[in-house]
């Protein structure tokens, strides 16, 4: 039998490190002067090669022959971008590598990130409070809206959140974007966070199928979780905006399940969700569906992997590094649908390309351009152990 043949041509490492390269300086307009020592190009490829490195700006131009001075293109960063320059054009890049992938009805999911900050408060501004978490009540936060297809995660919006942001603000704002775009959405899927009266109204407004996990508000609620088997019932929630109050009613399915031992659990575990898609008509369907939004925790595992280490309080820098691990990501899934999968009858042939090879791949052609050292002193010359 004769091998399958993947394509007729390849992709190299130092393509892949253009491509990205290429995507950061057409949208990036990053003005410099006649006479600057560098070029955007330069500012571009360092991003690039940290994010892929996870390392930071001045440790890979201190390692590297051919960088600029990491402290030049810490400087250009702070003076030639803005907050809003960065939100704007990097949710446009998100869309320019996923929208042409996504099917005519998406499923899409909202979720808030928080990165704990343990400095001096006073020294940083645009940080989020929120309950404690890993020893810190304040975060560097992001809300971020993904399009779920096929179980594979495609960045559409990222937002920083600072303190006096609220859940239904961020998730107004994601569905007026959501409107705009030429999809049907299938489901909305969001985390706890998104769990109250404003945020279930906005959800009905839109007449969107949702799934959110509830929270134990109110002897009611905590009584139905408390007892009984696998049911749906009715619920609400009394909020109150601008002095005027309404009641949001919805309807809640609790999946009962029997721990068995699972994290030294015993006893039945109940699962609360407020979920109204019309493909659901069981509570173990409404959290099999939810569980989908566990696959975001990969994107951010990939995202941390993958993305330029710093200690800088600079918002908008910070917000930028986020943007580019993000962007490598919808990147690698447009290049592997687009370029490393064969078209064949019933649907395109992907071949094997995980993210990890994909980042090796850019991180080594970034080392080569940037002429990475890859020796340390020694101060004796190596034997013939060395050799072979």
């Amino acid at each position: 039998m004769s091998k399958h043949k993947q394509a007729d041509s390849e992709l190299h490492e130092d393509q892949l490190l253009n491509f990205l390269v290429n995507a950061l300086t057409g949208a990036f307009g990053i003005s410099l002067g006649e006479n600057a020592d560098l070029d955007p190009e330069d500012i571009h490829e360092v991003l690039v090669g940290a994010t892929a490195d996870g390392t930071s700006i001045s440790t890979l131009c201190e390692r590297s022959e051919d960088s600029p001075s990491g402290t030049n293109i810490l400087r250009h960063l702070r003076t030639k971008l803005d907050l809003e320059t960065v939100k704007t054009v990097g949710n446009t890049l998100f869309r320019r590598y996923t929208l042409d992938l996504l099917p005519e009805q998406v499923e899409i999911v909202v979720d808030l990130h928080l990165r704990p900050y343990y400095g001096d408060r006073d020294e940083t501004d645009g940080l989020y409070y929120n309950e404690a978490k890993a020893g810190t009540t304040a975060f560097h936060a992001y809300a971020t809206l993904y399009a779920h297809v096929r179980n594979k995660r495609y960045t559409l919006a990222v937002r920083r959140l600072t303190d006096g942001d609220t859940a239904s603000g961020v998730l107004a704002e994601f569905l007026a974007l959501v409107d705009s775009l030429d999809f049907e959405v299938k489901a909305l899927y969001v985390d706890s966070e998104f769990y109250d009266g404003k945020c279930l109204t906005l959800m009905q407004a839109h007449n969107l199928a949702y799934v959110v996990p509830i929270i134990k508000w109110g002897n009611e609620i905590q009584q139905e979780l408390s007892e009984g088997w696998s049911r749906e019932i009715e619920h609400d929630l009394t909020t109150e905006f601008d002095g005027h109050k309404w009641t949001v009613e919805f309807p809640v399915m609790i999946d009962c399940t029997y721990q068995m031992g699972r994290y030294d659990e015993e006893g039945v575990a109940r699962h609360g969700y407020a979920a109204d898609p019309p493909f659901i008509d069981t509570p173990r369907q409404a959290r099999r569906h939810y569980s989908k939004r566990f696959g975001i925790e990969a994107t951010y595992r990939l995202s941390e992997s993958s993305l330029i280490s710093t200690t800088v309080t600079d918002q908008t820098r910070r917000l930028l590094f986020v943007v580019i691990s993000l962007l490598v990501q919808n990147v690698w899934r447009y290049l592997h649908w687009e370029y490393a999968a064969t078209p064949r009858r019933g649907g395109r042939r992907l071949w094997w390309w995980p993210f990890k090879k994909f980042i090796r791949m850019v991180t080594r052609a970034a080392w080569n351009a940037l002429s990475v050292r890859r020796s340390i002193p020694a101060n004796r010359s190596p034997d013939d152990r060395f050799e072979r």
